[in-house]
């Protein structure tokens, strides 16, 4: 079995996607509410430590990883170029997290493998030297990384695109199949091959491009994931709908029309946005989209994040709030997942995580090859898609 260490914890959403094939160590974040999830899902086993990482230290971990996860927070990375980047109080806890490791690597315990999460924006911050310094301090520790961009959209239907970059520690044997001598798409994004070439020579020339199959196509939409009577949330009035459709512009109204006359229960993604009318004056659209998977799931820190879905069955329209249910669904938890009973507490911890079924594809293509680990058995759709049953 292989073990873990996992920072930024969470609701240990990729422990979930790891799966029981793996053995978590130690586990922190520094949230008590989502700590008390954690362990509501996890147990009170002791592995997990909630406090700033600032304050822990290699001598708080017990016994050696094989893998290191840490999706550290995005906050100050989120606007490209805009925001305080590694610089910032939240993202910057990068530094502290990777203090962890240099202990670690001190103490003759490195990890072989650490795998880091963030928003794609970490690619343009600061004109790419955030994502620069991340490389040069995987190399500076004596690790060939490479960095994949994964839409969560390929598992779940939830347009979610983030930025992973995978370390393996240098004396380590990599199987050639395990990468490519070029870039590939999707998970080789232009933006992604850009940051790479902008790199110095000395930062390039170590990093390796991963090698990752395309995963099965995925069968699920948006539709099969909401629920009928949802405990978190309440249906809108007829009133409420009709205020919401009168909010949008033209363009979004004959999206409706057109999902009237699909033939089938449709479900699109609502948010709220401020736009330019005809007249230049600043007026609150709603803005819908009707592909079948969901818009990115965020913080509810203000209304206009929180989701709003509109069900269109025939001529029939409904909407509401995206249940807490149905997040946790969009991000590949099974209904056995217990979530916070508060609806934006539930809210934060999924719309603040990483997929589970990405980090169980990396898992497969990536960590368990280079560790030698026997695969986890591999999900069926049933499995998947569990709230169906």
């Amino acid at each position: 079995m292989a073990s873990f260490y996992e920072f930024f914890a969470g609701g240990g959403m990729a422990r979930a996607g790891l799966g029981e094939g793996w053995d978590c160590l130690f586990a922190n974040d520094f949230d008590a509410k989502k700590g008390l999830a954690y362990q509501a899902n996890w147990g009170a086993g002791g592995e997990l430590h909630v406090g700033d990482v600032r304050g822990v230290t290699a001598k708080m971990l017990p016994d050696r990883a094989d893998l290191v996860w840490g999706s550290f927070p995005c906050q100050d990375l989120s606007l490209a170029g805009v925001g305080a980047g590694l610089d910032g109080e939240r993202s910057g806890s990068f530094y502290p997290f990777w203090g962890v490791i240099k202990g670690l690597i001190k103490d003759g315990r490195a990890p072989a493998v650490v795998a880091v999460e963030n928003v794609c924006g970490t690619l343009t911050s600061h004109g790419g030297r955030d994502f620069e310094a991340i490389c040069k301090t995987f190399k500076a520790a004596g690790y060939r990384a490479g960095a994949l961009v994964i839409n969560a959209d390929l598992f779940v239907p939830q347009s979610r695109p983030r930025l992973f970059i995978v370390g393996v520690r240098a004396d380590i044997d990599i199987d050639p199949t395990l990468t490519t001598p070029e870039p590939i798409a999707p998970f080789h994004s232009r933006a992604l091959c850009r940051a790479v070439d902008a790199l110095p020579k000395s930062v390039r020339d170590k990093m390796v491009w991963w090698n990752l199959p395309l995963p099965e196509r995925r069968l699920e939409t948006f539709a099969d994931v909401i629920e009928e009577a949802p405990d978190s949330v309440d249906w809108h009035t007829q009133a409420e709908t009709k205020k919401l459709l009168d909010m949008m512009s033209a363009v979004n109204r004959a999206k409706v029309d057109a999902a009237k006359r699909a033939g089938r229960r449709i479900v699109g993604g609502v948010y709220r946005r401020t736009r330019l009318d005809e007249a230049g004056r600043k007026v609150q659209r709603a803005e819908v989209r009707f592909d079948d998977v969901a818009g990115c799931l965020r913080t509810p820190a203000g209304g206009s994040s929180r989701q709003v879905i509109l069900v269109v069955d025939g001529l029939t329209v409904r909407s509401r709030l995206i249940s807490s249910r149905e997040t946790a669904r969009l991000m590949g938890l099974p209904d056995s997942y217990r979530l916070p009973r508060n609806y934006n507490e539930a809210y934060h911890l999924t719309g603040d995580g990483v997929a589970a079924p990405v980090v169980r594809y990396l898992a497969q293509h990536i960590f368990e090859p280079v560790l030698g680990v026997v695969a986890a058995p591999k999900q069926d759709a049933k499995a998947r898609v569990a709230w169906r049953a």
